[in-house]
């Protein structure tokens, strides 16, 4: 669910020529049976989505192609400690459990299937996935997608377990057009999944920026799964959750799209679970990836019916020079001890058990290296429920070493139980420390990232890369709306008005804030300023903060960097990928409009 925005860098214009000529072992035929218009479905958007949803979306109504997103910071990290465990290993398992169901129903009703789940290692993914085709006497050519793993060139630094750049679609749409049932890819960008397969479908060339970049904004609307039929959406009530349905869209050759989910599934499509998406872990209004850079201040969203979004007008650009290479590494251990502080004199309390926990640490041969206390006032005077009367006191530490952070924080911490504040008691007991690593991106030279497609009978094809590029510059915020008049106010939370969704990127978090209606929009872009912001936020408060307005979408994006200290996989946070930053922020309290009640 981590995009792939590519970092900018020296200009280039250098591309990789084709190694061979298309030899597909069978007749090519087309991806969709509409020439004019791609249905393209989502069926995950993480490594652990809902394991049915294959079967669903393939079953639920018409689709082209399926596409499955697997792949993210934290993932990568986890999929590198398979690799490092058996070779062979490096791929997300999970989809080839769920190919056992659905790869007949894919052939059966001729829908491609496009994923990242390769991870690692595509080429064994492939050769897992004929393997089971072959047991299950379903014919199906299956083609891959590599060139993204870096590791091999060295020089990350130490202690890199995985280094993969960020490609974008061109080898898919090679695999595809040589009449790929199945491509594996490794780390492309989320949204290529369905450009790629736009690419091959229309055969737009590197040119046709806007048609691309209207394929990249609906790749990244369907990226994560049901989170763009409202899932994660601030405004929840009133719309059938229960298990909502995952997004598809249909796409025109234009670059238009419609985003729409199969009748009858649950949740809901709207503008406002489209803005929510297209605001999610993305920035300013320049939205770059290896192929073209679509202008999000551009986008419009039009709702045609119930459950259809259309998007259009989007703009392309030049995409950078350099592609977003991951760097993740183990970075140490860590360990986790949370005591619960009931009743009266919590603070007394936690300072006692603080200073108790602190001299057992100081004692010890290797004190850790870094040592975190937090303190979640989550009690409530004369609670009628003893949880509601508990406050969490969270320790928290980490070092190279894992004796430092193994028995000697787990025995300190039980050899408290009696013998420090009333009503001891911790959420789990402590035990052994566990590694943490820690994510880093990184910009490398386009040009000399191979990007390749390996089809059905081994035949590989070099994809070009952008023919021309473009230094990736933050635009200049544009105007802003009128002013609200004057007038009186109530003071109220802001979710009142505004919804928000928020993510990460690497040790940054991003809240993308929305308001509802015109009027709210011309009151949120002149109240909710950075210095509001970090006022509502007091833990951004010493942070830089970076503040994007896009009109369009009547929609403020903040970037806030350095919130997630080394990113998701070292948990430096209570909330370590920002997912609810943006809740928090539509919980705090400001003084509104009365006429926007």
């Amino acid at each position: 669910m981590s995009d792939g925005h590519t970092m900018s860098g020296s200009h280039t214009s250098d591309s990789a020529e084709d190694t061979g000529p298309i030899r597909p072992t069978h007749p090519v035929r087309p991806i969709g049976a509409d020439p004019a218009l791609l249905r393209i479905g989502n069926a995950s958007g993480f490594y652990g989505d809902r394991f049915d949803a294959l079967r669903e979306m393939l079953t639920g109504g018409p689709l082209d192609v399926l596409t499955g997103d697997y792949l993210a910071e934290l993932t990568m990290l986890i999929l590198g400690r398979d690799r490092l465990k058996d070779p062979t290993r490096g791929y997300a398992r999970t989809f080839l459990r769920q190919l056992e169901d659905g790869l007949g129903l894919a052939v059966e009703r001729g829908v491609r299937i496009v994923t990242n789940a390769g991870g690692l290692n595509p080429a064994g993914l492939a050769d897992a996935v004929r393997e089971l085709a072959d047991k299950a006497g379903v014919p199906v050519r299956v083609a891959h997608v590599e060139g993204d793993d870096l590791l091999a060139r060295g020089g990350w630094g130490e202690g890199v377990l995985t280094a993969n750049a960020y490609l974008g679609g061109g080898g898919i749409a090679a695999c595809l057009r040589a009449g790929a049932d199945v491509v594996v890819t490794g780390r492309v960008t989320d949204a290529a999944l369905v450009s790629g397969a736009a690419q091959a479908h229309f055969g737009w060339r590197p040119e046709d920026l806007d048609q691309l970049a209207g394929a990249v904004v609906a790749g990244h609307v369907l990226e994560c799964g049901a989170q763009a039929t409202g899932g994660n959406y601030s405004f929840f009530e009133g719309h059938d959750l229960l298990r909502p349905g995952f997004p598809l869209a249909e796409i025109a050759a234009d670059g238009s799209s419609v985003i729409t989910k199969h009748p009858g599934t649950g949740g809901a499509v709207t503008t406002g679970t489209v803005t929510a998406q297209l605001l999610y872990e993305t920035a300013g209004a320049r939205y770059a990836g290896p192929d073209v850079t679509a202008r999000l201040d551009t986008v419009r969203l039009t709702e045609e019916a119930p459950d259809r979004v259309r998007i259009d007008g989007v703009r392309g650009e030049a995409p950078p020079p350099t592609l977003k290479t991951g760097l993740t590494r183990l970075s140490g251990w860590r360990n986790e001890v949370t005591f619960v502080l009931t009743g009266l004199d919590v603070a007394a309390k936690a300072a006692l058990v603080r200073r108790q926990m602190e001299a057992a640490l100081d004692a010890a041969e290797h004190r850790p290296a870094e040592v975190c206390w937090t303190l979640a006032r989550t009690d409530h005077d004369d609670a009628d429920v003893q949880e509601e009367a508990s406050a969490l006191l969270r320790l928290v530490v980490r070092d190279p070493d894992p004796d430092a952070v193994g028995r000697v924080v787990s025995g300190a911490a039980v050899e408290l139980a009696l013998a420090s504040y009333p009503g001891f008691h911790v959420t789990a007991p402590p035990g052994k420390g566990t590694p943490y690593g820690v994510f880093e991106a990184v910009a490398v030279d386009a040009a000399g990232v191979p990007h390749v497609a390996v089809l059905s009978d081994g035949t590989r094809i070099s994809s070009q890369h952008a023919l021309s590029t473009q230094e990736l510059v933050r635009l200049p915020d544009p105007p802003l709306p009128e002013p609200l008049p004057a007038g009186a106010t109530r003071r109220g939370p802001l979710g009142r008005v505004a919804g928000a969704r928020s993510g990460d990127k690497g040790g940054s978090a991003n809240v993308g804030v929305w308001a509802r209606t015109d009027r709210a929009w011309r009151w949120l872009a002149h109240e909710l300023t950075v210095e509001r912001f970090r006022q509502l936020l007091p833990e951004t408060a010493e942070l830089p903060v970076d503040r994007h307005v896009l009109p369009n979408l009547r929609a403020l994006n903040f970037v806030v960097d350095g919130l997630l200290g080394e990113g998701v996989a070292a948990q430096a946070r209570f909330d370590p990928q920002a997912k609810a930053v943006g809740e928090w922020l539509r919980s705090r309290h400001m003084d509104i409009p009365e006429v926007l009640w």
